[in-house]
């Protein structure tokens, strides 16, 4: 398969049932992680974080209970990484809204929904596991019903044990 244009911004990218993950790493940090559509293409790993990052969600995708151990770049602003603190202890199987996010860090939904489209780190930072308190709301800044981010965030749901139809909540934050 010809590489796809825009691929070469990434240092790995791994195949997933969805599509394709692309890692960016730089100076020894993950960079971000990258949700791609199906037509992009595997990429060997560039450099041994690249190859340790691929190896790890390769780890996940066949085990939705595996823990990342992944160093990442310091980003988002104090709020987002407050967010982003919140986000990663919503437990596998679980969701949260928005409010409940937002209730438990003394803010607005909409301001977390804006700190989850942030994230630089999907999978490590689980923002797949908040949701609308009528369905499954947006992700990564898309909410596009039928649209590819929001069938990774069916996938990534389905995949840690989360019935998606008909919604359930969980109504308390642990």
């Amino acid at each position: 398969m010809k590489p796809q244009q825009g691929s070469d911004i990434f240092s790995a990218i791994v195949g997933a049932p969805f599509g394709a993950i692309g890692i960016r790493t730089d100076a020894g940090v993950i960079r971000e992680l990258v949700y791609l559509p199906p037509h992009f293409g595997e990429k060997d790993a560039t450099d041994a974080l690249a190859d340790e990052a691929a190896s790890q969600v390769q780890c996940y995708l066949a085990d939705p209970d595996f823990q990342f151990n992944l160093p990442l770049i310091a980003a988002g602003s104090a709020f987002q990484q407050k967010v982003w603190a919140a986000i990663s202890s919503i437990p596998r199987g679980t969701v949260r809204t928005y409010g409940q996010v937002a209730k438990h860090i003394g803010s607005a939904p909409r301001a977390v929904g804006q700190a989850c489209g942030a994230n630089w780190f999907p999978l490590v930072i689980p923002c797949h596991r908040v949701t609308a308190a009528g369905g499954l709301g947006g992700f990564s800044n898309h909410d596009d019903e039928n649209g590819f981010h929001l069938s990774v965030k069916r996938w990534l749901l389905s995949h840690e044990g989360v019935n998606t139809s008909p919604w359930q909540q969980q109504a308390i934050w642990p």
